[in-house]
């Protein structure tokens, strides 16, 4: 009943943030056709589409691997012939087709009372795009997780820098608003980290509104941080397991 318990609070959690946001977006566009070159149709597109994208990027099951290196555990993925980044990766893609099937029936019935207005991209091109941003995405968030993980190996405490850096994300990716309403100096300064691009690039692209240099420029930035972010992995996982112990295995 533990973990049913969790589940459950877990996605009444993400269904009330959710209820929270729409409506918080739907009163401000009362008597208003358009706000910060949004109409409605499109921000209420936008709020939805953050909560299909964040059940399959921002998921992960990596969050239990700190506690299998501080509980000595790793030492049995490292005895099988088998990559452990493979076999996690394989178990975040599980876990986020199960979280996506839950979030496509919230918002489907969130649609379905209140039938808000929903914008439906025209180019085929650019939903092509934007699910190819995901995808991306999906592999930098992986690699991020495991830098979060890894903190196990100087560290017995990687929870609460995973809990601050679960409520930053939230906030720096877009989830509660695009962020290029954001003023244009922090707008720009944002975009050279790698938040924006886990929620506000791949939504930003399937809503419009962006242009083909910052396209471009987007997808580039994106790549290079997922490369950066690869290369970090394999030089702190090499190094955690110099100083790696696991006493009474």
């Amino acid at each position: 009943m533990v973990y049913r318990l969790n589940f459950a609070l877990w996605r009444l959690r993400t269904v009330l943030r959710l209820f929270i946001v729409f409506f918080l977006w739907s009163v401000i566009f009362t008597g208003r056709n358009e706000i910060f070159g949004y109409n409605e149709a499109k921000i209420i597109t936008y709020i939805l589409g953050t909560s299909i994208v964040a059940s399959f990027v921002l998921s992960s099951r990596t969050i239990d691997v700190g506690g299998e290196i501080n509980e000595g555990r790793l030492t049995n993925y490292l005895l099988k012939p088998m990559s452990y980044f493979h076999f996690w990766f394989a178990k975040d893609i599980a876990d986020k087709l199960f979280n996506i099937m839950f979030s496509v029936v919230e918002i489907t019935l969130l649609i379905v009372i209140f039938k808000p207005p929903i914008f439906i991209q025209p180019a085929s091109f650019l939903t092509l795009l934007a699910l190819l941003a995901v995808s991306i995405s999906i592999v930098m968030y992986f690699f991020i997780n495991l830098l979060l993980g890894f903190i196990a190996f100087v560290s017995p405490d990687t929870w609460p820098p995973r809990f601050i850096f679960i409520v930053i994300t939230d906030f720096l990716a877009g989830g509660l608003f695009p962020l290029d309403i954001l003023p244009k100096p922090l707008f720009t300064i944002l975009n050279l980290t790698p938040f924006p691009y886990l929620l506000f690039f791949p939504l930003k692209i399937y809503t419009g509104g962006i242009s083909q240099s910052n396209l471009i420029i987007g997808f580039i930035t994106l790549l290079l941080w997922t490369l950066v972010l690869a290369k970090v992995v394999d030089v702190v996982w090499r190094r955690g397991l110099r100083v790696y112990s696991s006493e009474g295995r």
